[in-house]
């Protein structure tokens, strides 16, 4: 069967490879280079030549990759780290090109080869760290957002790499080589500027009009493929040309759908690529230079981690985000793999370099997860040792938080929330660590904590031990999540009010001992259905008790089974006997023309009128000369029987008392 039995006996190899790397909570990345050594030449596990085949193969899956990446590209993304992420990401990879070359040179190699070893330990791995924030719980944090921007425009850098790198391996003629190949990359640039912007999204609105989902497939796949293709053509790189196709499509109407298409392909093609590297990698070759590879490592992970930390901290970011940035991206990446194939392609690496690079870049991966986790312990440590720095404040009080609110998040509904308890003379504090938020709160005049609210040091600057509340507006389970886990060692008892999406999310929140969790969907819903039962003429009081049996069924039964106190049940339950209703009076009513004391309603059937809209005016605890009037709003006050009798009388149904009168009483 030639290439097709390599083909599957790769995809029943990688299946198995990725199952391991599930297993042990590793990128799946990782298991299909696994699978690669154990189906490659060293192993003897398929012939050399499906090898070369498997590799041309691998050159599409390399394509979809980048192809993908540009049209996730986007620059609202690193809107709120984007000094760190455009200025600082550059200077980063400029500073461990020349760190690695230092390296390699001390190594004992070559200065070509060490320029090529700066140039793949400049890049950090995207695919790993999004894996290991995941599963650590922070993602959404200022530190994540942070390593994301990095690692945005430390995938963008891929393609300039892939044109320089291989010019500068000829120092002769590198030079008007390159200056030929930046033209010519400036010149496909505004050409699919140009032409591409315009003609691209409209022959994807063509297709999409045909409602033909393998159509449309086809169509994005032949443009990221064949824009490549044309490039390869021009003399640049198939890689570039996809690259560029997918931040053209990016930015039309259409982007968000060729993407989702296109996963599925870029994954079963990505698989064959880190597949034919594990197939270049040497376990025997790892097994006898074990003290070189792991030397290798060590002095990448040091020093890259540190001038990852410094440069974060040189950008303003304090705290734990420096730890958290510098343990977290001290890696090589999985875009090294395509750089190091090139490199060897292009005779800049020789097999051992080659080898060296790639056997490093794997047990780099491999540590992430266990160095990342040392975040938290070091910080602990270093703020025990050293003075904390002071975060940055506005208009906190100056005789400090007590009994107050703390509001994390102070997004458009955590402004809101601001807004009403300043205007309530509530004290609180909002925690926001997002710039522009933390400015929006600034210019209303909120006392606002810069930071992430699951640190601890944030936490104590909001006086989080002293608070009587804590209101949690991040939309992201996982950030509430972490969140909760800080607070409730320091304030057991602390009132948490979360907002969560679903019942799955509420059931989470209420396990780890939140108080209440508020469904923003849910409120949504009601609302509208409310406009809609308002608009189909429906009585307010039937609107009224469709909405509040809506939220008594789905937020009751968790939170009482959850909280377990029978005494705050029974006040529940007694809330529920005695809850206010509004009846609209029609013209048949028995109590339009008649006061309050001719009435007697609270002796006659219990009820107790606590309010009045007419003419869009609010009376409140009308006196008992009050005389009603036909479309009068009444609010009244009584159990389930009570309500319902004043809801029959309001609407013309016949007037009698359940009492007989002794002495004659106001409503």
């Amino acid at each position: 069967m030639g290439i097709a039995a390599d083909i599957i006996i790769l995809l029943v190899a990688a299946l198995a490879g990725a199952l391991v790397a599930q297993k042990f909570r590793q990128p799946l990345m990782l298991g299909y280079i696994l699978a690669g050594v154990l189906v490659g030449p060293v192993t003897r596990g398929i012939s050399s030549g499906g090898v070369h085949d498997i590799e041309k193969l691998a050159e599409i899956g390399v394509a979809l990759l980048l192809f993908a990446l540009g049209l996730e590209f986007s620059l609202k993304e690193l809107k709120p780290v984007k000094a760190v992420a455009l200025i600082g990401t550059p200077i980063q990879i400029v500073l461990t090109i020349g760190y690695g070359y230092a390296i390699g040179r001390w190594l004992g190699w070559q200065p070509i080869p060490a320029l090529w070893l700066g140039g793949l330990i400049s890049l950090s791995s995207t695919m790993v760290i999004l894996k290991t924030l995941m599963n650590q719980g922070v993602m959404g944090t200022l530190s994540s957002r942070v390593m994301i921007g990095m690692l945005l425009v430390q995938d963008l850098a891929v393609v300039p790499l892939m044109i320089v790198l291989p010019q500068l391996s000829d120092p002769h003629s590198g030079l008007p080589v390159l200056a030929l190949a930046l033209l010519k990359s400036a010149v496909f640039l505004a050409l699919m500027l140009m032409l591409g912007t315009r003609w691209l999204p409209r022959l994807l609105a063509f297709i999409a009009r045909w409602n033909t989902r393998e159509l449309f497939l086809l169509c994005v796949t032949a443009i990221g493929l064949g824009i490549g293709y044309a490039t390869y053509l021009a003399g640049l790189s198939f890689s570039f040309g996809a690259f560029v196709a997918g931040i053209v499509l990016s930015e039309s109407d259409y982007g968000h759908q060729a993407l989702s298409d296109i996963i599925p392909l870029r994954d079963l093609f990505g698989l064959l690529f880190f597949t034919s590297v594990g197939m270049l990698l040497d376990p025997w070759f790892l097994l006898h230079h074990a003290g070189g590879v792991l030397q290798l490592v060590l002095l990448v992970a040091l020093g890259k981690g540190l001038l990852m930390a410094l440069l974060v901290r040189g950008f303003g970011y304090g705290n734990v985000v420096p730890y958290a940035v510098g343990l977290g991206m001290f890696q090589i990446g999985e875009f090294s793999f395509l750089l190091a194939q090139v490199g060897h392609e292009a005779g800049a690496l020789n097999d051992e370099t080659y080898a060296f690079v790639l056997s490093a870049t794997i047990l780099s991966m491999v540590m992430t997860p266990l160095v990342s986790g040392l975040t938290a312990p070091l910080y602990r440590w270093k703020r025990r040792r050293f003075r904390a720095e002071a975060l940055e404040s506005f208009n906190l009080p100056v005789e400090g938080l007590r009994k107050h609110v703390v509001i994390a998040g102070g997004g458009r509904v955590g402004r809101h929330i601001a807004r009403v308890l300043q205007q309530l003379e509530v004290a609180f504090v909002v925690i926001e660590n997002n710039h522009d938020h933390f400015e929006a709160c600034k210019a209303a005049g909120f006392p606002t904590l810069y930071g992430d609210a699951s640190q601890g040091q944030v936490l104590h600057a909001a006086r989080i031990e002293t608070a009587q509340q804590l209101l949690v507006t991040m939309p992201v389970l996982l950030v509430a999540q972490n969140i909760v886990r800080q607070v409730l060692p320091l304030h057991p008892h602390l009132n948490i009010v979360v907002r969560a999406q679903g019942e799955t999310q509420m059931r989470s929140l209420y396990d780890q001992g939140v108080y209440m969790v508020i469904l923003p969907e849910l409120e949504a819903g009601l609302e509208i259905a409310r406009q809609a039962l308002l608009h189909a003429k429906l009585p307010v009081s039937l609107i009224q008790c469709y909405s509040d049996a809506i939220r008594r069924e789905l937020y009751s039964p968790l939170s009482e089974d959850l909280e377990g106190d029978a005494e705050i049940r029974q006040l529940k339950h007694a809330k529920d006997l005695l809850e206010l209703s509004w009846e609209r009076l029609t013209p048949e009513a028995h109590l339009v023309g008649k006061s309050l004391r001719e009435l007697e309603l609270r002796r006659c059937i219990g009820v107790s009128v606590v309010g009045v809209i007419r003419h869009g005016t609010f009376l409140p605890n009308p006196d008992a000369g009050f005389v009603f009037h036909s479309s009068d709003l009444v609010a009244v006050i009584g159990n389930a029987q009570q309500r319902k009798l004043f809801s029959d009388w309001t609407q013309g149904g016949e007037f009698h008392c359940l009492f007989t009168p002794a002495v004659s009483e106001g409503g």
